[in-house]
C-alpha cells in the first residue's frame, strides 16, 4: 500500500517562485512529492487524502536561525521579565514592570525555598530582567539585599549578557573590587555594585552561573526547547549557544533527535568562547570531522563567534559618536569578547576548512571588525560560496552591507528588538537617528544582501509570526513607527523566515520552501499572513507543525 497522503489546505504559501501556491500538498517518505492541485498529485498514483488541514494555510516550516538551547532550561526556573511570556507548557507568566514588582517576585521565591527547606547557601536563580526599562533608575544588589542578606541571589538579564546578584552572591563567590576580571563595575562606594557583565565575569558567580548552565543540555530541556518551537510554526533552529561537542551535549542531542515524536531539526554550532577552545584549528578541525555525522535531526558546520556584548547593557561595541547616556560605571565604549587585532587569524583557521562562521555583532564597530577578517580570510584562502554570516547587524551601517554583498556574506537581523528595546535605544542608547536605522532590513535588502531574522530566545520569545511582524512594521511598545523607511513587505520577511535562514545555514536544498524533492517540513497555520492587516501578523494564531511528514500540534492558547 502506497504511504503517499495528500494534504488538502485553503491555502499553501511553498516560497517556490516557480509554483507560488497550491490547494493540496502530497507527501511520500517523508518528502513533498508536489504541490498543486488533488488531481494533479493523484496522478502520483495511489494514495490517501487527509483533510485535517482543509482550513489551514499551510508554509514551509519556519527557519529560526539564531536561538538557544537554553530556551528550554530557563524554565526550569522562574521568570522575572519586564514582558508577559508564555512558557512552553503554556504558562502564562506576568511582567514585572518595576523594580520593585521584581523584588516582590524574588522574595516570593525566596520564601518559597525557606517553606520548601532548602538551604541558605543554595542560590536563588531567576531569569529575563533588563533594567534598561525602568528609566532613571539600574537595578543593583542593594535591591536583591532586600530580599535576603544571607541566600545568594543571581537574576540573569534577558540579553543573556548581564547578571545581578545581591551581595550574599558576591561574597559567596569571593568577588570584591579588586578582581581583576573585566565586568565587574563598582558602586560609589567603591564595592562592586551587583551587576555582572559578560561571560567571563557571569563565570565567577560559579554555584548559581554554573547551575543555570547544567540545565541547558539536559533532554528534558532540550523537549521544552521543541515545544516551543512547534507552538510557533518553527520546524529548524540553529543552537547557536555554541556550547563543547561534550559527550553530554552530544548525547542529549542525539536522544531527543532519534525519537520519532521529537518535532524539530537542529543546527548546532561550536564557539570557542563558551568551549574554553584556544587552539581555534583544531577546534575547527573537531567541528569539521562533525559535519560528516550530520543526521536527519542533527547538523553540524557552523562556529559562532562572540565579538561584543549587547547595546542595551552598554556592552556593545559602537563607532563614533558612540552611547548617548552611558551610565557612570559602565565600560567607555563596551566590552571586547575577543581580541579584535586577532580577528582575521582566527577567522581564517575556521575559513580554510570549509566551515561557516557566524559572528555576534551587536555594534557596528565589531561588524567593521568581522567583516574585515572574512575579506582577509578570503584574500588569503578564496573560496566560494562561505555564506560567513553576522548576526544580530543591530547598528550594522549601509557601506557595511555593501561591502558584505560584495563578500558574499550574510546578514541575520534580530528585528524583535525594534519592539522589545527600540523606545530605549531612541531614548537612552544610541539616539533618534541612529534608533531609526537599527535592524536595518530594508538596507539589507536594497544593498543585496541575504538576510533572515530570528528571535534569540530566550532572549525575545520564539515565533516569527511575530518577528516578521517586527520587521514590518517596526512598532515600539510606546506606538511609534521606527524607522519607517526601513520597513519591508511580508513576502520579505517570510521569505527571511523561510528560504533566507535555511540559506544561511546551508540547508536550502532541503527545507525553506515546499516543493518537490525537499523535506515534508511546514507550519499549519489558522490564516494566511498574506491576506490578514500586516498589523495582525503576529496574533495568527498556529495550530502546530508537520515535521517530516509528520504531524505535531501545538499545546499553546
Amino acid at each position: 500500500m502506497s504511504n503517499t497522503v495528500i494534504y488538502r489546505a485553503r491555502m499553501i504559501r511553498t516560497m517556490n517562485p516557480a509554483n507560488p501556491t497550491g490547494s493540496a500538498i502530497a507527501v511520500r517518505d517523508g518528502k513533498v512529492l508536489g504541490v498543486g492541485t488533488v488531481d494533479e498529485l493523484a496522478a502520483w498514483g495511489e494514495h490517501t487524502i487527509e483533510d485535517k488541514f482543509a482550513d489551514k494555510v499551510l508554509m514551509p516550516g519556519f527557519v529560526e536561525s539564531h536561538c538557544h538551547a537554553m530556551s528550554g532550561g530557563m524554565w526550569t526556573y522562574p521568570y522575572v521579565g519586564f514582558f508577559d511570556r508564555r512558557s512552553p507548557e503554556g504558562k502564562l507568566w506576568r511582567g514585572c514592570g518595576k523594580i520593585d514588582e521584581v523584588v516582590d517576585r524574588v522574595a516570593e521565591l525566596n520564601e518559597q525555598m525557606n517553606a520548601d527547606d532548602i538551604p541558605e547557601d543554595q542560590p536563588l536563580i531567576a531569569w529575563g530582567v533588563d533594567p534598561l526599562y525602568f528609566a532613571g533608575e539600574r537595578m543593583y544588589r542593594q535591591h536583591l539585599d532586600r530580599v535576603s542578606t544571607t541566600r545568594p541571589i543571581f537574576l540573569h538579564h534577558a540579553s543573556g549578557h548581564l547578571a545581578t546578584v545581591n551581595t550574599a552572591m558576591l561574597d559567596a563567590a569571593g568577588i570584591g573590587a579588586d578582581t581583576p576580571t573585566p565586568g565587574i563595575p563598582l558602586g560609589e562606594d567603591g564595592v562592586p555594585n551587583g551587576e555582572l557583565q559578560e561571560p567571563a565575569a557571569m563565570q565567577l558567580a560559579g554555584s548559581a552561573f554554573a547551575k543555570l548552565m547544567s540545565e541547558m543540555g539536559s533532554p528534558d530541556s532540550l523537549w521544552r526547547y521543541a515545544f516551543e518551537a512547534r507552538n510557533c510554526g518553527v520546524t529548524t533552529v540553529t543552537d547557536l549557544g555554541g556550547a563543547a561537542l561534550t559527550e553530554q551535549r552530544l548525547s542529549g542531542w542525539e536522544q531527543v533527535t532519534a525519537d520519532p515524536a521529537f518535532p524539530l531539526r537542529a543546527m548546532l554550532a561550536v564557539s570557542p568562547e563558551f568551549t574554553g577552545a584556544t587552539d581555534h584549528g583544531d577546534l575547527a578541525d573537531q567541528v569539521a570531522d562533525k559535519v560528516a555525522d550530520s543526521a536527519d535531526k542533527l547538523h553540524f558546520g557552523i562556529i559562532k563567534l562572540v565579538l561584543d556584548g549587547s547595546i542595551q547593557g552598554f556592552t556593545a561595541r559602537l563607532n563614533w559618536p558612540q552611547y548617548m547616556n552611558p551610565p557612570e560605571d559602565a565600560a567607555e565604549n563596551g566590552i571586547w569578547l575577543m581580541p579584535p587585532d586577532q580577528m582575521a587569524e582566527i577567522v581564517t583557521e575556521y575559513h580554510r576548512r570549509g566551515l561557516t562562521v557566524h559572528c555576534h555583532c551587536n555594534g557596528d564597530q565589531a561588524t567593521e571588525v568581522f567583516v574585515d577578517a572574512v575579506e582577509a580570510a578570503l584574500e588569503n584562502h578564496p573560496r566560494f560560496d562561505t555564506r560567513h554570516t553576522v548576526q544580530h547587524c543591530q547598528l550594522t551601517t549601509k557601506a557595511q552591507y555593501r561591502k558584505m554583498a560584495a563578500l558574499g556574506m550574510c546578514a541575520n537581523i534580530f528585528s524583535n528588538h525594534i519592539w522589545y528595546w527600540g523606545d530605549q535605544h531612541r531614548e537612552f542608547t544610541v539616539g533618534p537617528e541612529r534608533a531609526r536605522g537599527m535592524d536595518a532590513c530594508a538596507t539589507a535588502l536594497r544593498e543585496g544582501v541575504s538576510f533572515s531574522i530570528h528571535s534569540d530566545s530566550p532572549v525575545t520569545p520564539m515565533g516569527h509570526l511575530h518577528t516578521a511582524w517586527c520587521a514590518v512594521n517596526r512598532i515600539t511598545p510606546d506606538g511609534d513607527v521606527l524607522g519607517v523607511h526601513e520597513r519591508i513587505s511580508v513576502h520579505d520577511a517570510m521569505y527571511a523566515c523561510t528560504i533566507g535562514g535555511a540559506h544561511q545555514i546551508k540547508m536550502d536544498h532541503l527545507i525553506g520552501s515546499l516543493e518537490a524533492g525537499k523535506l515534508a517540513d511546514f507550519a499549519v497555520l489558522e490564516d494566511d499572513p498574506y491576506e490578514v492587516d500586516p498589523v495582525e501578523l503576529k496574533n495568527i494564531k498556529v495550530w502546530g507543525t508537520v515535521v517530516g511528514g509528520v504531524a505535531y500540534q501545538s499545546t499553546a492558547d
